[in-house]
């Protein structure tokens, strides 16, 4: 990666061009042909395309922010905030959507499946454990009233 990053979207766009071994444009173009080809480079196309569409969210925010901020002679007015929060709200899309991509590209992310081992029972349609998870009858009662006779009704 270089130094010098513009934004969000870039760094993952060069992680997405180490990472399938060709440029964006080449791998949309691609997934475009035959989107069925290979599910995960059609889910990182999908989500990168929402991701850069946020960040230029968040620019257009941002330069809205700074053009209103630079008319603010003194304290900021409600319409400047309201623009503060939009930026924020940008960037918080942006950020999850960021976020979706660093997940498709990790192989060993949490909650991803894993391949099937040797041992592990494929096709079976079964589990290996063998009887159910909680006792499914109800407790057994006791066969004598108590001694005492406390708590019975006559």
């Amino acid at each position: 990666m270089s130094d010098e990053v513009d934004d969000v979207a870039s760094v993952f766009t060069e992680q997405i061009e180490h990472r399938f071994g060709m440029s964006i444009g080449t791998l949309k173009a691609a997934v475009a042909a035959a989107p069925d080809a290979h599910r995960e480079a059609t889910e990182v196309v999908r989500w990168h395309s929402l991701l850069t569409e946020s960040q230029a969210a968040v620019e257009r925010a941002e330069d809205d922010l700074l053009r209103a901020l630079e008319t603010q002679p003194g304290e900021v007015n409600d319409l400047t905030m309201d623009l503060a929060h939009q930026v924020n709200a940008a960037v918080s899309a942006r950020d999850g959507r960021a976020l979706v991509v660093r997940w498709l590209l990790d192989p060993d992310a949490s909650g991803k499946q894993s391949r099937p081992t040797a041992d592990w029972p494929v096709g079976r349609g079964r589990s290996t454990r063998r009887g159910p998870a909680v006792p499914t009858s109800p407790p057994a009662r006791p066969a004598t009233a108590p001694a005492t006779g406390r708590g019975v009704l006559r």
